[in-house]
């Protein structure tokens, strides 16, 4: 793999990440761009004791535009975009619209394809294989910089969870805090008294095999026993890692089919594509990092055909959760779909 990084017309970095030692990257960013917009403000609410981002400046960003003007398209003669170059493989370039940056963390964007009507699940093992490597890079580099306490490397897929931007593309946050999900599940496995508390429960799934759905000699993939969403997935390495940027070379190779093989069986599932998140759980920068096992978890707010899984009173005020999708069945239906090649 090939990493070139260059700088964007407002200072920005770009970093194309090609599957070809031989690509040429010298294209320069000839718009005019304001300057990047000021940090958002962080604010602590002493109710829950998290942080909250006030980021005014995203109320501007790009929302569902058509086609031609999508920002992450690669730029031609007369339509010029977040990417300067007229092709690409992957490409990572920091948000003009962070929820942080400067000294309080930053956001990047991860471009999976110049194909703006492909998704993730349409592209080949080769280029997952680059996207996960493009992970693991912008990890190690964004735990080493300041200000970032705890990395999150996700994709959003579906408008019906938010989506404002059709083309395939993914998003890594470089928090200044350690989010609460991993702070919730930190304090559990402190706790513990068990060898290791996401461990132990891989070691349980793949014994019982009940709810796995795929794996190989050294991933598994499982839903979860009390799974919270209708179609809930970890994707988990048999080996402990406290992130992306510690996998091994074999790793990566057999995590890639998998992670495309999960996608492709949750879009045949209904035979419509399915609205999900998928987000590379990891240690934090610098703390608890033997506490943390790396997994994927991906899951879809879809519980049926033309119908949706939403947060209600209970869910949203209280967080308590009810799924009306019981997890074996969801196992099951999974390991159903029938993908070629598989």
């Amino acid at each position: 793999m090939k990493r070139v990084s260059t700088k964007l017309a407002d200072g920005r970095e770009l970093i194309y990440f090609d599957e070809r030692d031989d690509a040429i990257r010298d294209g320069v960013d000839r718009r005019e761009l304001p300057p990047p917009p000021a940090p958002a403000d962080l604010r602590y609410d002493p109710l829950t004791d998290e942080w909250v981002a006030i980021a005014a400046h995203r109320q501007t960003r790009t929302f569902l535009p058509r086609t031609e003007d999508c920002p992450l398209c690669p730029s031609r003669d007369g339509r010029l975009t977040e990417v300067p170059a007229d092709d690409y493989d992957v490409v990572v370039f920091e948000n003009r619209f962070p929820s942080f940056a400067g000294e309080r963390g930053r956001c990047e964007v991860v471009c999976f394809s110049p194909d703006h009507s492909a998704s993730f699940k349409d592209l080949p093992v080769s280029r997952v294989r680059t996207v996960l490597d493009a992970f693991a890079d912008r990890t190690g580099e964004l735990s080493r910089m300041r200000g970032v306490e705890h990395v999150f490397c996700f994709e959003n897929r579906g408008e019906e969870i938010g989506v404002t931007l059709h083309h395939p593309h993914g998003q890594i946050y470089g928090y200044p805090y350690v989010a609460p999900t991993v702070r919730r599940y930190l304090d559990l496995a402190r706790r513990y008294e068990g060898d290791h508390l996401y461990g132990d429960l891989l070691a349980r799934e793949r014994a019982s095999g009940e709810r796995v759905i795929a794996g190989n000699e050294l991933w598994t993939a499982f839903v979860p026993y009390a799974a919270r969403w209708p179609y809930e997935i970890h994707l988990a390495p048999h080996r402990r890692v406290a992130d992306l940027s510690e996998l091994t070379e074999q790793e990566r190779a057999a995590c890639a089919p998998l992670w495309l093989e999960l996608t492709q069986r949750l879009d045949g599932l209904f035979g419509v594509p399915m609205p999900y998140v998928a987000g590379w759980h990891q240690a934090p920068v610098r703390a608890d990092r033997d506490l943390a096992w790396l997994h994927l978890r991906i899951s879809s707010i879809r519980r049926a055909p033309g119908k949706l899984k939403y947060l209600a009173g209970s869910e949203s005020a209280m967080g308590a959760w009810v799924n009306d999708v019981p997890p074996e069945q969801a196992a099951a239906a999974l390991r159903a779909v029938v993908i070629p090649g598989f």
